[in-house]
């Protein structure tokens, strides 16, 4: 229960601190929050296998971000969820999108530049 709570924070957080710098991408935090949602306990709570719902979210995300702004905010957004997690393993999500069978631009970290993302 508590880390649902966590989530519905973060994802209040992101949609008011992204909501500024969306204007040109179609995706907003939201979104993103939506499909990464099923991953928090394989990143942040140690459970030993990525659930497939990870994967398929993981999936319907890399999909919707077709244009340069959308990566960048998708970037964005999944930078301020691994910020939001102390716990969050970091080479599991910087793994994840390979584990899933999804090519992303750009490593999960909490360092990675967006701007830098095409």
């Amino acid at each position: 229960m508590a880390g649902l709570m966590k989530l519905a924070c973060l994802v209040f957080t992101c949609m008011i601190v992204a909501g500024p710098i969306t204007s040109n991408a179609a995706l907003n935090c939201g979104t993103v929050n939506a499909n990464v949602a099923a991953c928090i306990g394989y990143l942040a709570q140690g459970a030993p296998t990525i659930p497939p719902a990870c994967c398929s979210g993981v999936t319907n995300l890399n999909n919707l971000a077709r244009t340069t702004p959308d990566r960048q905010q998708a970037c964005r957004c999944l930078v301020g969820a691994a910020n939001a997690f102390p716990s969050l393993n970091a080479a599991r999500a910087a793994g994840l999108p390979k584990a899933c069978g999804v090519n992303i631009p750009y490593k999960i970290s909490k360092s990675t530049n967006c701007n830098s993302v095409k």
